[in-house]
């Protein structure tokens, strides 16, 4: 029993937990998705807008997710796994396609594509764990989970307006609130999240890379406003603010991941009490990427003058969520507040932003972009302070 299908589809213990080139790839359909969605809020900056990218972005997440927890789960290097990691790619191409237009006449190749790769996926892994009851069974809550929101989906497609938005709100809601508590199925129970069902480094990679992505899809827009724009001054500034904006969010992500997963014993930490969280905290993060982009975006070509209060919103509102996903991340891993980054929400909310309301669209990215520095600085400088006081010696 144990010599067929089990081995051969799950990832085995002592196996490489590093993402493989295949799952790299994947990742870089997610450039072109982030930067749909980045653009289709830059068309409708308002908070219809604002709600509809929230719920694709969700959808896509969700698709990422499920992705990363198939390549943990099963053996990525198998043709099978491999094959449907390719179709799930493909799906999600189309995805990225109908998002501008997922809300308007294209909602239906949106939806199609989103359920396609479920059952793709579901197809793969329910007959694969045939032997293996408890691991199936994993799988047929999954899909049973689908077969509830396919009804909102499905029928929000058949509507228009508000009522797609009420109805794929609700949907998208249950997609990722299902798995949070488990998809807990009639007859089979639910999944406990915290028993054996990831790795660990692999997951945690997988994580790192998907943030990685988001920041490319941000140096992406910004190179491509600055290429339309006929690189006036103002426009060059705010593609160099832009592109310091995505080093600053790149050091205050790594520098802070090196320092609380160092410790072996805090990635056994991670792997067993928070799966789904990780992802959650890391999907606020990837937010505030893109909203960072959809700000720079407008900014590029509107640098100067009076400066919308949507757009200030939008400026500010991108470091806010990243800083918000960190803090949720660091609670999450370590179990404690990560205060520094609290209060530079706090001054973003309340002290740049009635300050920006009188400012230039380009003066906000960069009173932002100080927040951000004073933040890492002072974050390295506690670090190393904590450093030299661990060394030193009892007295």
């Amino acid at each position: 029993m144990t010599s067929a299908p089990l081995p051969r589809i799950l990832r085995r213990r002592g196996e490489p937990e590093y993402p493989t080139f295949l799952e790299l790839f994947f990742d870089l359909v997610y450039i072109f998705m982030f930067s749909r969605l980045a653009a289709s809020l830059a068309e409708n900056l308002t908070v219809r807008g604002a709600a509809q990218t929230a719920v694709l972005l969700l959808a896509a997440w969700w698709v990422w997710v499920l992705t990363a927890w198939l390549t943990d789960l099963f053996n990525p290097r198998l043709p099978i796994i491999q094959a449907t990691t390719l179709l799930v790619m493909l799906g999600t191409l189309l995805m990225a396609i109908a998002t501008p237009y997922a809300f308007g006449r294209y909602g239906w190749l949106f939806v199609a594509a989103y359920f396609g790769i479920h059952l793709v996926r579901d197809a793969v892994l329910i007959p694969g764990t045939r032997v293996n009851r408890p691991i199936q069974a994993r799988s047929i809550r999954v899909f049973f989970w689908f077969g509830v929101t396919v009804t909102p989906w499905v029928a929000g497609v058949f509507v228009d307006g508000t009522a797609r938005l009420v109805l794929w709100s609700l949907a998208v809601a249950v997609d990722l609130g299902s798995a949070r508590i488990g998809w807990p199925t009639p007859r089979l129970g639910r999944t406990e999240l915290a028993s054996q069902i990831f790795t660990g480094v692999h997951l945690s990679e997988r994580h790192r890379a998907i943030f990685i992505v988001a920041l490319g899809e941000l140096i992406l827009s910004t190179g491509m406003g600055l290429a339309g724009s006929g690189f006036t001054a103002g426009a060059v500034a705010t593609g160099a603010v832009a592109f310091v904006s995505a080093v600053l969010l790149f050091q205050l992500y790594f520098q802070r991941v090196q320092r609380i997963l160092a410790p072996p014993s805090v990635a056994t930490v991670e792997r067993v009490r928070s799966g789904t969280s990780t992802s959650y905290s890391h999907l606020v993060m990837v937010a505030g990427v893109v909203l960072v982009s959809t700000s720079t975006s407008l900014v590029i070509h509107r640098p100067f003058g009076h400066a919308p209060v949507e757009l200030m919103v939008a400026t500010l509102g991108g470091p806010v969520l990243f800083l918000l996903g960190s803090v949720l991340f660091d609670a999450v891993v370590t179990g404690r507040t990560l205060w520094s980054r609290v209060l530079a929400i706090v001054v973003l909310c309340a002290l740049v932003a009635p300050a920006t309301l009188l400012l230039p669209p380009l003066a906000g990215l960069v009173l932002a972009n100080l927040v951000l520095l004073i933040t890492l600085v002072g974050e390295g400088l506690a670090a190393r302070r904590h450093l030299v006081e661990a060394a030193a010696p009892s007295p």
